[in-house]
């Protein structure tokens, strides 16, 4: 479908990589893995022609279509969300419109003389195809698609109507997604997509992607995401790919037997090249050694070096040691909270021991981070009560405290002012872990990137001695490495934590207690977010769109239950039919092929070659017949199936429209 051959690309004069091979096939699931800077986003971007490369070919299939949603910085204004979304339809909107326009031309010619029903009979065969065509299209099922979609990514059918410049950056970025997901392109590539989902919509774009029918590239820092999805793993590293087959799991199985392979080749070369130096330099200016000497070093001259990466696994930071606090670090007591008419939650209690390791979860819009706020202190509420607990000392991180940094200081002594006691390799140390390496300690706070920020703000805050940790979404400028690294650090952390974040991998090992807040509400589940994750999937039976409640952005709804009940039938209604809709999607895929061939058929029919051949003649008739036959059945299985649909839809009464 598409394929890289001997790509390089290069900024100022640094390869990202060199030569490098890739093949996309149909049908293929596979990720893009590597440390931050390696060029995966670059790749993605020569695949999709947005960026030039230095040399190479890359070859596309004439059918082939590419979509590719980036991390950030995309904004949609001027239209409602439903408006917005349902452009990715825009050719079916067209065809729609000129039935619509052949219709009232059809009305306004009469069948009589001068003309008119020879200009009847070209609008009624005009009507046929554009009606045909928009079947083949499916285009009765556009605004079923649309609200699947839209409300699988965590929308609500409040949410439609509203206009796009209302929604947050986050939200955005969901709507650029449904945009792409809608469009179906052949080779789908996501970068970072799971960044602005809560965990239930994570769950809804895995089992999406899992019966998407064309290729996916993804790249992705959630480990888990990674293995429901992809089959593949193609890792860039000092300029060159590697690729392994199997989910990242298996990846990581690969990659350790393929470095230990690597080491060993590298340290039996660097053995042989110790050797061979000694052997020059000792024997250099003897007469009788000299051919030896020659021969040597035109050897270690065309030797081709075996690189090998940094084991950043030996990389390691811990915690300052907590001061000592009481059993009891917060509670808070019947706390509500509002901002103006808009209320976000009401009378939330919660109790949070010393040693806590806790998962604040909920969808996104739920009010989270502003609970984090007021555990922080740094958030005023309308009721309720706050109680620190003895000498708790809170040590707060969210995304905009990026904002506090002082634009005029360094990387590095912007730690060394928060730690002027500690060692500059000990902050070295800290600032590897956040990917700050080599020259990049001495930047500049004003020429980093947010993501820059985000990272250093958050190792700022871990030089801080503090037994309670509130950590609002750690994680979203972290690649594997450095996530691995923070996760080791909070497990062995001694002091109160709670996390809001959405990498399932990153929370389950390191979590005791769930935090769970919805509809204004908050519930505590003792255990794993893994185990709490799946009680929530049993006590639902199945997965269910979101109420429309302050779960969601607009926070309309004044008939809460009846919209809880149209979720649930909306959602009983796609589990029942879904079996039927995928199998109406197959037959009408097969109409599509047959109606193909019989067209074929026809055109020979027309040919007047054919009937020279008497023999072709019968021969076409024979495979005309079939392939008729074989289409009046399959409009036969279509009825049947759209006849199901329709009893279904009737035995649920007032189930809403998917």
């Amino acid at each position: 479908m598409i394929a890289l051959q001997n790509i390089s690309k290069q900024y100022g004069g640094r390869y990202l990589f060199r030569d490098i091979s890739l093949h996309i096939g149909d049908g293929d699931r596979l990720a893009l893995v590597g440390s931050n800077g390696a060029g995966k986003s670059t790749l993605m971007k020569i695949i999709t022609g947005d960026e030039e490369t230095d040399s190479g070919a890359i070859t596309r299939t004439k059918l082939n279509t590419t979509g590719y949603l980036p991390q950030d910085s995309i904004y949609h204004r001027g239209r409602t969300l439903y408006q917005e979304t349902e452009r990715v339809f825009q050719d079916i909107i067209d065809l729609q419109a000129r039935i619509e326009t052949i219709g009232e031309e059809i009305a306004a010619t009469g069948d009589g003389p001068g003309g008119d029903s020879q200009r009847l009979s070209k609008l009624m065969q005009n009507l046929d195809e554009a009606q045909h065509l928009i079947e083949h299209k499916r285009g009765y099922m556009t605004d079923t698609k649309i609200k699947q979609v839209l409300f699988g990514l965590g929308f609500g059918s409040g949410d439609l109507p509203r206009m796009t410049e209302e929604f947050s950056g986050g939200w955005q970025m969901r709507m650029a997604m449904a945009k792409l997901l809608l469009r179906e392109p052949s080779v789908l590539l996501l970068d970072e997509p799971t960044n602005h989902l809560d965990i239930e919509s994570l769950e809804w774009l895995e089992q999406y992607l899992q019966s998407y029918r064309g290729s996916i590239v993804l790249v992705s820092h959630d480990s888990r995401f990674l293995d429901n999805i992809v089959d593949r793993i193609v890792e860039i590293s000092m300029g060159t790919v590697t690729e392994y087959t199997g989910n990242h799991a298996s990846y990581i199985g690969q990659k350790a037997q393929h470095s230990a392979i690597v080491q060993s080749t590298y340290a039996n070369q660097q053995k042989l090249i110790r050797k061979t130096t000694r052997f020059i330099e000792r024997f250099r200016y003897k007469n009788t050694k000299a051919t030896q000497v020659q021969s040597r070093v035109k050897m270690l001259e065309k030797l081709e070096l075996v690189d090998i990466e940094v084991d950043e696994r030996e990389i390691s930071f811990h915690f300052p040691e907590p001061p000592r606090g009481g059993r009891m670090a917060m509670e808070l007591e019947g706390v509500s909270k509002a901002y103006g008419s808009k209320k976000i939650f009401s009378d939330v209690s919660l109790h949070i021991e010393r040693g806590d390791k806790i998962a604040l979860l909920g969808v996104n819009g739920s009010g989270k981070s502003t609970l984090a706020r007021i555990i922080a202190g740094i958030e005023p509420f309308q009721q309720g009560r706050r109680t620190p607990g003895h000498n708790v000392v809170i040590s707060y991180y969210s995304q905009n405290r990026a904002d506090e940094l002082d634009d005029d200081r360094t990387v590095l002594s912007t730690l060394d002012i928060m730690a002027p006691a500690e060692a500059p390799e000990r902050l070295r140390t800290l600032l590897g872990c956040f990917l700050f390496t080599d020259d990049d300690v001495f930047k500049p706070i004003k020429v980093l990137s947010g993501g820059e920020k985000s990272r250093l703000a958050l190792a700022r805050m871990l030089l801080q001695p503090a037994n309670l940790l509130i950590l609002d979404e750690p994680t979203n400028h972290l690649d594997l490495q450095s996530k691995a690294i923070l996760q080791e650090s909070i497990a062995a952390y001694s002091g109160s934590c709670i996390i809001i974040a959405h990498d399932r991998d990153f929370l389950d090992p390191i979590t005791d207690k769930v935090f769970f807040l919805q509809g204004g509400h908050l519930e505590t589940y003792p255990g794993t977010v893994d185990e709490f994750l799946e009680r929530n999937r049993n006590r639902r039976g199945a997965e269910t769109d979101r109420p429309e409640t302050g779960d969601t952005p607009s926070n309309q709804s004044p008939m809460r239950a009846q919209k809880r009940r149209e979720a649930e039938l909306r959602q009983e209604l796609y589990r029942r039919t879904r079996p039927l809709l995928q199998a109406r999607e197959r037959v009408e895929a097969d109409i599509a092929s047959t109606e193909e061939a019989k067209a074929v058929q026809e055109a020979a029919f027309a040919d007047q070659t054919t009937y020279e051949d008497e023999g072709a003649v019968q021969r076409i008739n024979i495979a005309y017949a079939d392939i008729s036959a074989r289409l009046e059945q399959l409009y036969d299985q279509w009825e049947a199936i759209e006849e199901e649909i329709e009893e279904i839809r009737q035995s649920l009464g007032d189930a809403p429209s998917l």
